[in-house]
């Protein structure tokens, strides 16, 4: 396991390639992590549009401020997914906000629990996205296609008692959408902005 000082090399490479304006290094970046700000973005405000919007917003943030990402911070992957649900929910707030002063029902407490209800829902889903491929084929397994760990094990081609602990491991890094500031979720992705 590396170190929280020393960030997967990718990581690093791809800051000072970004800080010296490299257009290549954008789209690079852009390639690996659209469809992820896209996701998250799209999962806080339920409209597409909005979520394209966010998705440019945040990689023009990117290409014009590649020094604010610290890698001692943590990977890429987690900051641009922590940046991403700031903008969003930002942006949920402001049109949110909006509405409430043009008359429309709703109240503040409202908002609050919709901006609450859209960033756990972020927070699984980056934490379904981000955990190990085994996780989340016994996860997928179970959830969708009803498995018990029994029928998941003979579907994975593994023994029951793996199954079992596949599925504990993945369903208590789920459990932790619902946490500030919790293991699973990106540094700077705990709370709401």
């Amino acid at each position: 396991m590396a170190k929280k000082d020393a960030p997967p090399r990718w990581d690093r490479k791809m800051q000072q390639r970004l800080a010296r304006g490299e257009a290549a290094a954008l789209g690079e970046l852009y390639d690996r992590f659209a469809s992820l700000v896209h996701g998250l973005a799209h999962r806080v405000l339920g409209d597409e549009r909005a979520a394209d919007g966010i998705t440019r917003e945040v990689f023009v943030h990117v290409w014009e401020h590649p020094e604010a990402y610290d890698p001692k911070q943590g990977p890429l992957r987690s900051w641009v997914a922590g940046l991403t649900h700031r903008l969003a929910v930002q942006r949920l707030r402001a049109t949110e906000t909006a509405a409430l002063t043009q008359g429309t029902e709703g109240s503040t407490e409202e908002l609050e629990r919709k901006v609450r209800h859209a960033s756990v829902a972020a927070r699984a889903d980056y934490i379904v996205q981000s955990m190990p491929t085994p996780l989340r084929a016994a996860l997928e397994l179970a959830y969708f296609q009803r498995r018990d760990y029994r029928q998941a094990a003979a579907d994975l081609s593994i023994t029951e008692d793996e199954a079992r602990r596949r599925l504990r491991l993945g369903l208590q890094l789920l459990s932790t959408a619902h946490d500030t500031g919790a293991p699973g979720a990106p540094p700077g992705y705990g709370g709401v902005a």
